[in-house]
């Protein structure tokens, strides 16, 4: 009689499939991009979240000058910068810098947002730290704080899982 061959089936991994290293148990972490990458995004939003600060905090004097003493920033026009009222800057000449800092701030928020979706999406962060990074270019001087706190996490993320390979 012939005898017939057994099949027999290779030994499941108990972690196979569950995105588990099987060494030490815990969940593999997965980037979006390489580290190279998540570098070069932390750089950017470092950048932008400092200008936006400064903007910010541009903005505020803007508003004092606005709503706290119903004047415009003006430059140039008889002298380097003054105070004007409103009805008188229309007419004064010269630079009106209180508009010129409030639309560069709009657009460098955009970029800053940019910045902010692009680190978050390379680091596979939660929606709700996107969301207070994004908070961190809007009420003065916080975006100097998250920054610090973001660049401080980011740092954590990439030194505690050197292995982790990008999503592609």
């Amino acid at each position: 009689m012939k005898a017939v061959p057994t099949v027999t089936e290779p030994a499941l991994d108990p972690s196979a499939g569950t995105g588990r290293t099987p060494a030490r148990g815990k969940p593999k972490r997965r980037f979006g991009g390489t580290h190279a990458q998540i570098r070069s995004a932390l750089k950017f939003y470092k950048v932008l979240a400092y200008a936006t600060g400064v903007m910010l905090l541009l903005v505020v004097v803007e508003m004092v000058a606005k709503y706290g003493y119903g004047s415009e920033i003006i430059a140039g026009g008889g002298a380097p910068i003054q105070l004007l009222p409103e009805v008188v800057a229309e007419t004064a000449g010269g630079f009106n810098l209180s508009t010129a800092v409030l639309i560069v701030h709009g657009w460098l928020y955009v970029v800053y947002l940019i910045a902010d979706f692009r680190l978050w999406q390379f680091l596979r962060w939660p929606f709700g730290r996107f969301i207070l990074i994004a908070l961190g270019g809007v009420v003065p001087l916080l975006s100097f704080f998250v920054e610090k706190r973001i660049h401080r996490q980011a740092e954590e993320d990439l030194a505690a899982h050197p292995e982790a390979a990008p999503r592609y």
